[in-house]
């Protein structure tokens, strides 16, 4: 299937902005944030709702003007070459869109002649696309009688037709059940590995890591923290963490007599999280403590381990 493919080694990126703000009267939705993309590259946006995800991406697919800094995509400013781009670009929005009136393939070909593609070249490619997303079955169903996840893999799809350089997913496994969402990482992996150019915001760690081979840490509508998964967790958390439940009895001093086994505490409503080097020795630990937890969880550290130390809250406050 003739997926987009772009040589990685390019040294001008692909998507580059310097102080890039946007606001809305006087609310400010990105503030100022600073970064690039390079050709062949799974980039990430992570962060809560309200972070300045979708407000930035939709900067990036030409919908939402800059309010000040430069933004260029292709080496082009959206400002004056905004058809020009869009019509390279694939998009999976938050919500989706397609004709729940249409077929399956139907949405792809009608999708295809916004891009001026002849009926026929839409269809072969629509073909193609349904095969690559497991939906060939589906081809002559109606879109409503789609699951959620089947929808998602259908916009997907069709944010494919053009063949785009550059492929921008709004959330794009958000409401999903965990099969239907491994799913969509499955095709989204094969795609990284073909070369595509990938731009994602996402508040899923764990989908995070999967995709992204680097990734930005919002807040607030300013970025936090920079590097890959692996980096960003080996700068700003420990090797393992000691997730510890205590009966609501316990004595509030806790946290207090916990701090000289690990590196770092936190108090979740919930739960406190223990940070060590090795969560096994730290566990055994705590029981020497003579604490009685009700429940005790060793775990690797994860991206949410790295935004709660940044912001002090997790991914899903």
């Amino acid at each position: 299937m003739n997926l987009p493919i772009v040589a990685a080694t390019s040294s001008t990126p692909l998507i580059f902005a310097k102080n890039l703000s946007k606001r809305f009267g006087k609310l400010v939705a990105v503030d100022g944030i600073e970064f690039e993309v390079a050709r062949g590259e799974a980039f990430g946006f992570l962060g809560p709702n309200g972070a300045g995800k979708t407000s930035t991406m939709r900067m990036i697919a030409c919908v939402s003007p800059v309010t000040s800094g430069s933004l260029t995509i292709f080496g082009l400013d959206p400002a004056t070459h905004g058809a020009e781009i869009r019509a390279r670009l694939g998009v999976v929005p938050q919500e989706d869109t397609l004709d729940l009136e249409l077929t399956v393939r139907e949405n792809l070909q009608m999708y295809g002649r916004f891009f001026d593609l002849p009926w026929d070249e839409a269809a072969r490619r629509a073909d193609e696309l349904l095969e690559f997303v497991q939906l060939q079955e589906r081809a002559k169903d109606k879109v409503d009688q789609l699951s959620g996840g089947m929808k998602r893999r259908l916009s997907v799809a069709r944010a494919l037709i053009n063949q785009p350089d550059l492929l921008l997913l709004d959330e794009p496994t958000t409401g999903l059940d965990p099969q239907a969402r491994h799913l969509v990482w499955d095709r989204l992996y094969r795609l990284k590995q073909r070369g595509a150019t990938i731009v994602l915001t996402t508040h899923y760690m764990d989908e995070a890591e999967q995709l992204c081979d680097r990734l930005v840490v919002m807040d607030g509508g300013r970025i936090v923290a920079e590097g890959s998964p692996r980096a960003l967790i080996e700068r700003y958390s420990t090797r393992e963490v000691v997730e510890l439940r205590f009966p609501e009895t316990a004595s509030d001093d806790v946290a207090g007599k916990l701090a000289e086994l690990g590196e770092r505490v936190e108090v979740l409503p919930d739960r406190i999280l223990l940070y060590a080097e090795d969560g096994d020795a730290a566990a055994d630990a705590v029981h020497r403590l003579g604490l009685a937890p009700a429940s005790v969880l060793v775990r690797r550290s994860g991206l949410e381990d790295v935004f709660l130390h940044l912001t002090g809250r997790t991914l899903v406050d």
